[in-house]
């Protein structure tokens, strides 16, 4: 919940102008819902795709302030994020709730980013693989490990969320071949072109050690993507 119409408008303009004819990374922002009108016309002709940072559980009815996947989809969004640490933590959304957005995203034609990923406690107590094996398991009940082709996952360790500290390269690299072997065991082809990003303070500064892994495809970034200069750094890492 951060940006202005400047703030989104500069920024935008600085990242499209960088990333121009960058063909070796795929690239999307995700701003606030009262800013995609803008980002989408400021993206438009621009390879960088532009996502939402939710969506509704439901397709339509009585549900004051939420929005839907196709309403999504017709203001140009191509992809959403669900099940983001936050929303799992403030807002008390459930690995049900998680699953049930996921699943009306694809309905709709947008691709879920289907976000996992562990607390401190639940890291310090080893609990790591048995929390974000439950939360993928309920997207997989739900839709079944085919629909994981049009998905992608992103393991975001809540510990590593705002606090600058962050997984060491192994040790999210772990739960990426982790999360990928666990898919591979009901369909190694959906598995191998599974898309894992990371999400836990990913900078400048260890993007490029973090992108190296070998289960690791790519970074959902949080704070870093609001400065142009270190957004573009992370995404030239990438590519």
């Amino acid at each position: 919940m951060n940006g202005t119409r400047a703030v989104a408008r500069e920024l935008t303009q600085a990242l499209s102008a960088a990333l121009q004819g960058e063909s070796r990374v795929d690239v999307a922002l995700c701003p606030p819902f009262v800013l995609l009108d803008l980002v989408a016309e400021l993206l438009h002709g621009s390879q960088v795709m532009l996502g939402a940072q939710n969506v509704a559980r439901e397709t339509a009815g009585a549900f004051t302030g939420e929005v839907t996947a196709e309403m999504l989809l017709e203001a140009g969004c191509r992809l959403a994020l669900v099940g983001h640490s936050e929303r799992r933590q403030y807002y008390a959304e459930s690995d049900e709730v998680v699953a049930d957005k996921a699943v009306r995203a694809m309905d709709a034609g947008l691709m879920p980013v289907i976000c996992l990923g562990e607390s401190l406690e639940e890291r310090e107590s080893g609990a790591t693989e048995s929390v974000v094996a439950r939360q993928l398991d309920a997207v997989v009940d739900k839709c079944g490990v085919a629909a994981l082709a049009g998905c992608v996952l992103a393991y975001e360790p809540v510990w590593a969320i705002g606090t600058g500290r962050t997984a060491t390269p192994a040790e999210a690299n772990g739960v990426h071949e982790y999360l990928r072997r666990r898919v591979a065991d009901k369909d190694p082809q959906v598995a191998g072109g599974l898309r894992i990003l990371y999400g836990g303070s990913v900078k400048s500064a260890n993007a490029s050690e973090l992108f190296a892994m070998p289960d690791i495809d790519g970074g959902l970034i949080g704070g870093a993507s609001l400065v142009a200069d270190e957004f573009i750094r992370i995404c030239q890492s990438a590519a």
